[in-house]
């Protein structure tokens, strides 16, 4: 970041909770609540709701029943397309996704610079063994996360250049990322 503050960003599964035994429901409130409690640092849980694009499904569907020569298939499948794009049309389907922004800055690690302790809002100068440091920490802070995660059932997934990339384009042009457009991205920005 600008102000020399590190971010990581991890996609999380999602679990069918409604699912679940009454049992495992509460194992798992019980697993989730003493996770959270065992974090002694912050990081933003982030729920990104989208309508499901399946566009590309229905044309597949269009395209078997044109192909199909059983008219009774034919009529099953046509019958099926419209009732998926009338689910659709009344926007009912939505695309749930969880990420997980875990941040980390150089005066959490107490770092010094100049031979100064940091406690200035002031933006430090990051040596490259500096930067690697904290690097490190902020990866044993995610690696620690998706520990916890796993114990309630979840997986977790370190997002790279390139989908973060994404990821915030997406939020800045939802109707493009709906229809799935996305720009193409200078390999110079993926490194």
């Amino acid at each position: 970041m600008k102000n020399k503050t590190l971010r990581g960003v991890m996609i999380v599964s999602s679990l069918n909770f409604a699912l679940k035994s009454e049992e495992e429901q509460t194992a798992i409130i019980y697993q989730f609540q003493n996770f959270l409690n065992s974090l002694d640092f912050s990081c933003q849980i982030i729920l990104q709701s989208r309508r499901l694009n399946i566009t590309g499904y229905l044309e597949k569907l269009k395209d078997l029943e044109k192909k199909q020569e059983n008219e009774l298939l034919k009529t099953q499948t046509r019958g099926y397309r419209e009732f998926i794009e009338s689910l659709v049309a009344g926007g009912t389907i939505m695309s749930k996704t969880f990420y997980i922004a875990v941040p980390f800055s150089i005066i959490e690690a107490g770092e010094k610079i100049s031979g100064k302790l940091l406690r200035v809002p002031k933006i430090p100068i990051l040596t490259e063994e500096q930067f690697q440091r904290c690097k490190t920490q902020l990866w044993q802070r995610m690696e620690y996360l998706a520990l916890g995660l796993r114990r309630c059932g979840l997986r977790t997934v370190l997002l790279n250049t390139e989908e973060l990339i994404e990821l915030f384009w997406a939020l800045h042009h939802p109707k493009e990322a709906e229809i799935g457009y996305y720009p193409e991205i200078p390999p110079e920005l993926t490194k």
